[in-house]
């Protein structure tokens, strides 16, 4: 698709404010081709030795020609500058949209700073090359268009020089885009690959700092960079040349102008005055500088149009959960079965024929080797990913079949590492529901374990907690995570590995939160404490993809396998 092509949905609804607003700028610009008529004029008045009072109308004109610019700059930049925010606001908007809608798939083959790249650079470029080429663009053309009008009735015979200008352009501009596509394609690639070894640095920080890795970790991001450097060099060469030769073409063409202009004068080969020769010098001089500002813009908007592309890879991205039009649950009761399912990543199958039946509010604990496919249950319980055989459902509802956005307001989730943002704890725990009272949050808190600690912060519950919560411990963090889905009163809860990372104070806290937030709910849970597998209603072994066995804690410890396997070394360790 092209580059109007992927813009055309989001400036459509704001048409009528574009013409508005073109037709306010030519309007504004409009002195720039009538008041050379009027230096021309005055000039003619002046060598014929006309009356002073043939100034007053010329004078009058140029009065009003000024006047008008002025309100109608005003109503160009509001209309205008209007819609490139709103635009830009539209953009962030559908392509976080479809980040949300796209799939784990997607994501787990996708960069994370990729994303950012898109909504903040990309659109940031849009709309640097809709405001700065807008206006250049539309006085090319009002002069190109006023200029050619008002020659054609004083003196026809130079319109050539303005025909020659316009395929002069069209080759220049088509040279340029042939030489900088590759390049500006190149540019935004090696961009994005920095980003995404930014982000890793920062996620590899503590592993980097704790192994000695710095100078590793600043060698991988200046390689990067290095890259960056060199394409945009690269691309500077090539826009430095078009600059120089674009300038030398225009300037050639407004000297032959001007000199064949003199030249038809003195010879009387064309009847022109000398205000004819100075309106085609000033309409020549005017239309070349309007043609080099456009060209000079020439890398904005390759660039723009390379930003877009690179938009239009996320917003065509057709991985996507589709939900619209399918059945809505309203309520669940838990029971979740997973009926000869198989599962795939990149056709290597990860989960093979899983049978089995989750009853409302049991709780279910699934150990196994790593690999072995358990967090990929928890991702295909909720929905997030679809098995290649077999299904996943419900209550009976097979989660292909329903809306599963509305199922998902019954779930609740506390992964390993909890997910806290830059804002109060209040803010934190209430994360999507803006409309809860005091007390039930408070009641979270205290059901989490968390209020304690929570209560002897200095600014208590409107305390903001750092990027990611970097302010609190991870037990703090966990125990805000586990209000967070305390809150929500979920039907069903998962848990990735909730305690995994904790010490041992830290996760008797959290068990404690953890055994409230179970209860009454169905709940799965990936683990490989033995405080939180034993508490479990049933132990679901996996190996190679496949359930191996399953029972509670006094009939797996009898028998062989890795849950007993598991005791023994846990009681070796002692």
């Amino acid at each position: 698709m092209t580059a109007l092509g992927t813009l055309r949905p989001f400036l459509r609804p704001h048409r009528w404010r574009v013409a508005l607003a073109a037709v306010a700028f030519v309007v504004k610009d409009s002195p720039l081709w009538v008041l050379p008529i009027v230096t021309a004029e005055v000039i003619d008045l002046l060598i014929t030795g006309a009356s002073a009072d043939r100034l007053v109308p010329w004078a009058l004109l140029a009065a009003a020609v000024v006047t008008v610019n002025v309100v109608a700059n005003a109503v160009y930049v509001r209309a205008y500058f209007s819609v490139v925010r709103g635009l830009g606001l539209d953009l962030r908007r559908s392509l976080t949209h479809r980040l949300q809608t796209l799939s784990l798939s997607y994501h787990s083959r996708s960069a994370s700073a990729l994303a950012q790249t898109k909504l903040v650079r990309d659109v940031e470029n849009v709309e640097l090359m809709l405001q700065q080429c807008f206006g250049p663009v539309l006085t090319a053309a009002s002069v190109l268009v006023g200029a050619s009008a008002t020659m054609a009735v004083r003196a026809p015979a130079f319109l050539v020089f303005f025909a020659v200008t316009v395929p002069v352009a069209v080759v220049l501009i088509r040279w340029l885009r042939l030489r900088t596509t590759a390049a500006n394609e190149r540019f935004r690639r090696e961009v994005e690959h920095l980003s995404t070894r930014i982000s890793e640095m920062g996620s590899l920080l503590s592993v980097t700092r704790a192994h000695g890795l710095e100078a590793v970790a600043v060698e991988r991001v200046a390689t990067s960079a290095e890259h960056v450097r060199a394409a945009g060099f690269d691309l500077d060469r090539i826009n430095g040349r078009f600059g120089a030769m674009s300038w030398a073409t225009f300037q050639t063409l407004s000297l032959a102008c001007l000199f064949g202009a003199v030249l038809a004068a003195l010879t009387g080969t064309v009847a022109v005055s000398a205000g004819d020769v100075i309106l085609l010098s000033s309409y020549f001089g005017l239309l070349t500088a309007t043609m080099v500002a456009v060209f000079q813009l020439a890398p904005l908007i390759t660039r723009g149009r390379e930003s877009i592309s690179s938009m239009h890879e996320l917003l065509a991205a057709d991985e996507i959960e589709q939900n619209e039009g399918k059945p809505a649950l309203t309520r669940v009761s838990g029971e979740i079965r997973f009926e000869g399912m198989t599962f795939a990543y990149a056709h290597e199958p990860v989960l093979r024929d899983i049978d089995l039946t989750i009853r409302p509010g049991e709780t279910i604990a699934f150990i196994g080797p790593s690999g072995s496919g358990k967090s990929t249950l928890l991702h295909l319980s909720l929905g997030l990913m679809a098995p290649q055989s077999g299904s996943v459902s419900i209550d009976g509802h097979d989660l292909r079949q329903i809306d599963r956005r509305t199922y998902r307001r019954f779930v609740s989730v506390v992964p390993q590492e909890p997910v806290l943002f830059a804002a109060t704890i209040r803010e934190n725990v209430a994360y999507g529901l803006p409309d809860l009272d005091d007390a039930t949050v408070w009641s979270a808190l205290v059901g989490a374990n968390a209020a304690g600690f929570v209560r002897d912060l200095p600014q208590g519950w409107d305390t903001v907690v750092g990027e990611r919560g970097g302010s609190l411990s991870g037990g703090q963090r966990q125990r805000l995570a586990i209000a967070r889905a305390l809150v929500r009163d979920p039907r069903v809860l998962l848990l990735d590995e909730a305690t995994a990372a904790l010490d041992g104070e830290s996760e008797a806290a959290v068990q404690d939160a953890l055994a409230t937030l179970r209860a009454g709910r169905t709940t799965l849970t990936v683990a490989h404490r033995l405080t939180t597998i034993r508490a479990a209603d049933r132990i679901v072994v996996l190996d190679g993809g496949r359930i191996v066995q399953q029972g509670d804690h006094r009939a797996l410890s009898a028998v062989d396998g890795y849950y007993r396997t598991m005791l023994e070394r846990a009681e070796a360790a002692r």
